[in-house]
């Protein structure tokens, strides 16, 4: 039986229970939250949330809300490639991990918002399809650079995040804030100011909260047995490491030649060395030189007597 049959099937109607149609999932992109780092997520943007309200309300002089919806784990191209043009993005860069973060607010919630800063009643005028004027967009971005000192509160349990704001651009398919395929993080707010409602978004790479969470569950969820058995595990391994063959090489010292002379290289051309008898040679392993060694024999074979190492000069 398939998953549509035994929702849809008569023992299942009969019984009351609730029925559901399946939910389509691509395998080529598995992009799933864990359920306790999606509750902890969901505890810190609404935390956000909350504080983000709290801000406008203050900022505004009217009645704000910016209520949380949804976090998603999803790729940047399937983030960006729904969202509506023109529409505000705004880009900030997080401190940590050098990343690039979004807050994306629809046309009509930014001009509501300068007509609330400029003293007006929050009168949404037609002329969304323009982009903001530089007066417009500065009083824009205070409001969001104040919202996103929040986020190290919310999220001061998990890491810290320092953004902060640094352009804005329209059209959300030419922004390039990370790469198509990268995984993100995605808080989707609905904001209600006065008697407008419009729904804005937050994109956070996935690794700046994913990766300290993940950590986390590491340290936390081994036991005393897991962990000896771990170290037991590193200990064999470094063992065998040490057992590993390596190829090892003596190199003279490099001699510059011109392009041309190479290219006129024939048979039997001498091409003189500029190493010195006296001077040691390189040993080298993988291009690493690791030691020193002066030219000798070892029987009816050539050998390099080792004279410094690497590790002795540091």
């Amino acid at each position: 039986m398939t998953v549509q049959e035994a929702a849809t099937s008569p023992a299942r109607r009969a019984s009351g229970a609730p029925t559901r149609a399946p939910e389509l999932y691509d395998f080529r992109r598995p992009m799933t939250l864990a359920r306790e780092h999606g509750r902890v997520l969901e505890m810190g943007f609404e935390t956000y949330g909350r504080q983000w309200s709290t801000l406008l309300t203050s900022r505004l002089r009217a009645v704000a809300q910016a209520t949380l919806v949804s976090v998603q784990l999803m790729s940047y191209d399937d983030y960006v490639r729904p969202l509506p043009a023109p529409t505000a993005m705004i880009l900030c860069t997080v401190e940590q991990g050098r990343s690039t973060a979004l807050v994306q607010l629809p046309m009509d919630t930014a001009m509501l918002w300068v007509d609330y800063l400029l003293g007006g009643p929050g009168i949404v005028l037609d002329d969304l399809e323009r982009e903001l004027t530089d007066i417009e967009w500065r009083l824009v971005r205070d409001l969001v650079q104040l919202s996103l000192g929040d986020l190290t509160y919310a999220f001061t349990s998990v890491a810290p995040i320092d953004a902060a704001v640094k352009s804005v651009q329209y059209s959300p398919q030419f922004v390039q804030a990370a790469a198509a395929s990268a995984p993100v993080l995605v808080a989707t707010f609905e904001m209600v100011a006065g008697e407008h409602t419009s729904t804005a978004s937050i994109m956070l790479p996935a690794d700046l909260l994913l990766g300290p969470l993940r950590d986390g569950d590491g340290t936390v969820r081994r036991s005393s047995d897991e962990v000896r058995e771990h170290e037991a595990a590193v200990g064999r391994l470094a063992a065998q490491v040490q057992e590993v063959p390596v190829g090892v090489s003596v190199r003279l010292a490099p001699v510059t030649v011109t392009p041309a002379r190479l290219e006129n290289l024939q048979v039997g051309d001498l091409i003189p060395l500029t190493h010195r008898v006296g001077t040691p040679m390189d040993v080298v392993v993988d291009d690493v030189v690791m030691a020193r060694a002066a030219l000798g024999s070892n029987g009816s074979r050539l050998a390099c007597l080792v004279v410094t190492s690497e590790e002795s000069t540091r």
